[in-house]
């Protein structure tokens, strides 16, 4: 079964991520969408990308066409400090709606309220959506529907990885996997300036370190095994492994990533404020 009429609002990265992936898994017709972005370069990625969709600068066109009367989900793709303003135009009526928020830090109350006691999700994605790997996570309001949380799971699980939380959870997520990519880039910058630092090339350093994120994730997925068992099987007694791992103790490096998704989860919350 397919999703109903879609409006966007916003039509950046992470909406094309989205909705990109919905139309490529056969689950959204490019038909039904519409896309509301005041920025003119913006709309005409959409009409070379997604020929059949409609593009609008603001909630109704010059001949007082509606963006949102005609379709059954919103997705607020927008940063948090639009949201309120898209609300508050009253030609932007998503009453009845399922309205879907990307937007960090805006709670569902708001977006209750502002969209007209709308039916509301807040959804926290992740960049790595755009080549169809996101974690994203999602919480819902009161009112949503058994058939609303389904939709929202094939939405976000056609781009990667989703997860029903509570909205108190939601800064977590933000800490983990909302930040987290940036987190393992580092990494990967790292360990190939490692492997050029002991002697490799930099595009050899590079495409290693990238392989070796992309097959030990693949690894702790794919075998459910514990990451500290998968560890110790490459950690032979008195060998080269066992050695690196003392000096990334050493160096905190366990408990520097702990905090980082402790301190990313704070500022959520501190912003949410």
């Amino acid at each position: 079964m397919k999703l109903p009429q879609m409006t966007v609002v916003g039509g950046g990265q992470m909406a094309r991520a989205l909705v990109g992936g919905m139309i490529e898994k056969g689950i959204f017709d490019v038909s039904k969408l519409t896309i509301v972005d005041p920025s003119s370069p913006s709309l005409q990625w959409w009409v070379e990308n997604h020929p059949g969709c409609r593009v609008m600068s603001g909630s109704t066109d010059e001949s007082g066409e509606n963006a949102f009367a005609a379709s059954e989900i919103v997705l607020l793709a927008v940063k948090p400090h639009i949201v309120a303003p898209v609300l508050a135009d009253p030609n932007a009526d998503m009453s009845g709606k399922l309205v879907i928020s990307i937007a960090a830090g805006v709670p569902l109350s708001s977006i209750t309220k502002g969209a007209g006691h709308a039916r509301a999700v807040r959804v926290m994605p992740n960049t790595p959506s755009l080549v169809g790997e996101g974690a994203a996570a999602f919480c819902t309001g009161e009112s949503v529907t058994d058939v609303d949380v389904e939709c929202v799971e094939r939405m976000l699980g056609s781009v990667g990885y989703v997860a029903r939380v509570s909205e108190n959870q939601l800064d977590a997520v933000t800490g983990l996997s909302g930040s987290g990519p940036a987190y393992v880039y580092l990494m990967i910058e790292a360990l190939a300036d490692g492997g050029v630092a002991a002697g490799l090339p930099r595009k050899t350093a590079m495409d290693l370190a990238v392989q070796t994120v992309r097959g030990a994730a693949t690894m702790v997925r794919d075998t459910g095994d514990h990451p500290g068992l998968l560890k110790d099987n490459v950690c032979s007694p008195g060998g080269t492994t066992i050695a690196a791992m003392r000096v990334l103790e050493q160096n905190a490096v366990r408990g520097a990533l702990i905090d980082a998704v402790t301190t990313s989860a704070a500022r959520s919350r501190e912003l949410a404020k």
